[in-house]
């Protein structure tokens, strides 16, 4: 709907018209020639007299106000509104005086448009309004310009000639023809009109101009107009000479180099050392290095040119520009950032680990939100074959980079990280930028495997060098002793992986976040095994799914009896040595489909190879049992302490590390400290000798886990009383009865759990750890969390010792030793 245009009344008009007028001297009535015409506001520039201009009219009333001219004497009013984004001006929007047009030419456009041509002819100034919709029409004056000719009049109009022809001349824009027109026009008036016109001026300018009515005043405006214009014009000239003069050299340049280069290529077809020179410093150019690299190499690449060819420097400089080419300095790969995509590859390479997993994904959000962000140092820490170095693998796979491996593991030479200077015969850039090399890319992962396993000697200590490698803040300029320039390592993924964390120095430790992956448990590597061991072996030997069918017992047995680990590398052994027996009998034509379950799993791997720790039988004297970490997961372990005739002497047998023998200690000093709440005679250390034994003698055993369990064993041969079998317990101990936390609970637990144990007795402090345990495994045990050493005896004893239990004790115990007396 057309928004409707309220009429205003001729009071209202006259009363804008005399508003407007007061700003200027209106002549008395009977000197002043008047014109009716409508009016076309002009939104981007000003029309000048005797200036034609094309314009393209798209308003409507606009067009009608074209329409009305073009329909009478081809006249209108054209003059500049004030605001050049007004689409629908008013009569206060427009300024006072313009411009009164002859339109010499209506085109109608296609798409509603009208193009005009227009000539300006004279100045009017408004007067009244007479109609505003639906166009609006003015009542205007004629203003007359009429110019006596003085002295200083013609000596303005001289110096504005003489500026204009500086400029014309400076000016590209501007022909010989423009200025000889300006000198014809007459009168003076008219030439300056001309001359504004041929000038870009902003249209305040030219409005103001357009305003100034008296001749002389406008020439002076004029003039200093065009000093400015003159003064911008002879700075453009002075930028365009230097400009062309840079031109001019680099052409000249250019020249020369393609001469030279023909030159060259003349000579190389002659001379193979000229051609390996070019072909290198064509390589240098294009590799992207950073220009002070670049600088350097085409220095040795004068070097190595200036040398006679029997020189022996010639081939290390050749070695070491071999390198620097080949280098990556600016070729990456772009990341893929999707996390759907990344998490359902992560799922289906490896199974678990959902708390390694959700520190991948939010790392590829962060790298999704923030472009610039530093990559982390993350270090896998784990026992050996749970998927530490093939979930790098899988990080490279889901991010689209390079994957590149690096073993450290018995690394003792600083040179491996850094390199050797090239003053060494033989010498080569370290193993990092090697690893770079073969990527082939600035942003690859990088794996650093076994940094735990990294040795020092007298050549050097290789874990310091790689704080340079490892830290985000210095690693932008990683500084190789062979290359000896700064080369950019901050957008490379560096993963480590370590079996251990006590081995790594502390300050490269500060550099790593840690993630640990702990052992599997049973019913994860039966997951692992069915969705990805068992169909990757069967592909592996030339099977089909149909010919074999391990069941779920079977692998089961050959986790529990045939394999000792936490991973599942030695339980992909297993199945692939039942697989190659199956695949024989295939290849000599045996049909039918081979079922291997537990009964008929010996055939194929042998007698049972290993033996988990089971609880003890029954309730025994001495005897505690206890859970310990190892490589291979977690596993129980017996402590047996024995009483004997002796001076107090403490025996500890079993391949014990000092650690533990220091628990063993704190244990009986415990035991002495509170032998009256045991009702132990006071002074027995010294009629007794105590013997401490951990079976497994040929297993070195070490840690401080183990000592609340030697403490229990030493009270039950004390006190002769049985230790509950179906009680397994771990913790530190102190000197005043105090449990301590200790690690590997994950592991501890499910070895108590596969040995049927009933209650675990855990350091309250080792609680948060239980999280990290299945559901179904915590609701199979009761765990009883315990801070001080009389809890332990409460539940693994089955007593608590109050006042009365210790009289009652002392009683038991001095009428077995009275026994004892008339025995002898």
């Amino acid at each position: 709907m057309e928004k409707a245009t309220q009429v205003a009344t001729p009071e209202q008009l006259n009363g804008v018209n005399d508003a407007v007028n007061d700003h200027f001297i209106v002549p008395q009535e009977s000197q002043r020639e008047l014109v009716d015409l409508p009016v076309l506001p002009i939104r981007n520039t000003v029309l000048l007299p005797n200036m034609v201009a094309p314009l393209l009219v798209g308003r409507d009333p606009s067009i009608k106000a074209i329409e009305e001219a073009a329909n009478l004497n081809h006249l209108i009013f054209a003059v500049t509104q004030r605001e050049e984004e007004m689409e629908d001006p008013g009569m206060e929007d427009v300024y006072v005086i313009g411009v009164e047009g002859l339109i010499e030419r209506v085109l109608k456009l296609p798409d509603g448009t009208v193009s005009i041509l227009i000539r300006g002819q004279r100045r009017l100034r408004r007067v009244a309004y007479t109609q505003q919709t639906p166009y609006m029409r003015v009542q205007a004056e004629v203003i007359a310009e009429e110019t006596v000719s003085t002295t200083t009049l013609e000596a303005l109009r001289r110096a504005v000639l003489a500026l204009f022809e500086k400029c014309v001349k400076l000016n590209t824009t501007l022909t010989d023809e423009v200025f000889i027109t300006a000198m014809n026009l007459d009168p003076i008036g008219a030439m300056t009109d001309y001359i504004i016109s041929t000038l870009d001026v902003s249209i305040s300018i030219r409005q103001k101009l357009l305003e100034t009515l008296d001749v002389e005043e406008r020439l002076e405006q004029l003039s200093i107009l065009l000093s400015q214009e003159l003064d911008i014009l002879q700075l453009e000239n002075q930028i365009h000479e230097q400009v062309q003069q840079e031109v001019d050299k680099s052409q000249r340049e250019y020249f020369l180099r393609e001469q030279l280069k023909a030159i060259q290529r003349e000579l190389s077809e002659h001379d193979p050392a000229m051609r390996e020179s070019q072909d290198l410093r064509e390589k240098i150019a294009k590799s992207g290095m950073p220009d002070t690299v670049k600088v350097r190499a085409n220095k040795e690449l004068d070097r190595l040119n200036s040398l006679p060819s029997i020189a022996p420097d010639g081939g290390i400089i050749r070695s070491y520009l071999d390198w620097l080419v080949t280098l990556p300095w600016t070729e990456k790969s772009k990341d893929r950032l999707n996390l759907k995509e990344a998490a359902a590859l992560l799922d289906k390479q490896h199974y678990g680990l959902d708390k390694v997993k959700e520190r991948i994904l939010e790392y590829i959000a962060v790298r999704k939100l923030a472009k610039n962000m530093r990559s982390p140092i993350l270090c896998f820490v784990g026992p050996p074959g749970v998927g530490k170095t093939s979930l790098g693998r899988s990080i490279a796979q889901a991010l689209n980079r390079r994957f590149v491996r690096l073993s450290l593991g018995g690394v003792h030479d600083e040179a491996e990280i850094r390199g050797h200077r090239r003053t060494y015969v033989g010498a080569l850039p370290g193993r990092i930028l090697q690893t770079m090399k073969q990527a082939g890319t600035i942003n690859p992962l990088f794996v650093l495997d076994e940094i735990d396993k990294i040795g020092s000697d007298l050549r050097g200590d290789p874990a310091s060098a790689l704080l340079e490698v490892l830290d985000p803040e210095q690693n932008t300029e990683f500084s190789d002793h062979y290359l000896e320039v700064p080369y950019d390592l901050s957008q490379v993924i560096f993963v480590t992986t370590a079996n251990a964390l006590h081995p790594i120095p502390d300050a490269l430790r500060d550099r790593l976040e840690i993630i640990e992956l702990p052992g599997y448990t049973e019913e994860e590597k039966m997951q692992i095994a069915r969705h990805f061991l068992i169909a990757r072996q069967i592909e592996q030997h030339g099977l089909k799914p149909r010919q074999v069918e391990l069941t779920d017992d079977a692998v089961r047995k050959i986790i529990r009896d045939y394999t000792a680990e936490a991973g599942v590398r030695n339980l992909e052994r297993e199945i692939a040595t039942i697989l190659r027996k199956v695949a024989r009998r295939v290849a000599e034509g045996q049909h039918g489909r081979t079922l291997i379950d537990a009964e008929n799993i010996a055939t194929y791997l042998g007698p049972q190879r290993h033996y988990y720790g089971l609880g003890e039988e029954q309730d025994e004297i001495g005897v505690a049992t206890g859970v310990a970490w190892t490589s291979a997961g977690g596993d129980l372990i017996t402590v047996e302490a024995s009483l004997l005739e002796g001076r107090g002497q403490l025996s500890l047998t079993g391949q014990l590390g000092e650690v533990m023998k220091e628990s063993a200690q704190a244990a009986l000093s415990y035991a002495r400290s509170r032998s009256h709440h045991f009702a132990v005679e006071k002074h027995f250390y010294e009629k007794h000798d105590i013997h401490l034994h951990l079976p497994s003698g040929g297993i070195p055993k070490d840690g401080p886990s183990a000592g609340v369990t030697m403490a229990t064993a030493l009270i039950s041969a004390l006190i002769q009383h049985p230790v509950d079998r179906t009680v397994a317990m771990t913790g530190e101990i102190t000197l005043r009865g105090r449990v301590l936390p200790v690690g590997g609970i994950k592991e501890k637990v499910l070895a108590a759990h596969r040995a049927q144990i009933a209650t675990f007795i855990l350091p309250k402090r080792n609680l948060q750890d239980l999280e990290d345990i299945p559901q179904e495994i915590r609701t199979s045990l009761r765990f009883i969390p315990v801070e001080h050493m009389d809890e332990v005896i409460a539940v693994a004893l089955h007593q608590s010792m109050t006042e009365d239990d210790t009289i009652q004790q002392v009683k038991k115990l001095e009428k077995r030793r009275q026994a004892r007396q008339i025995t002898r």
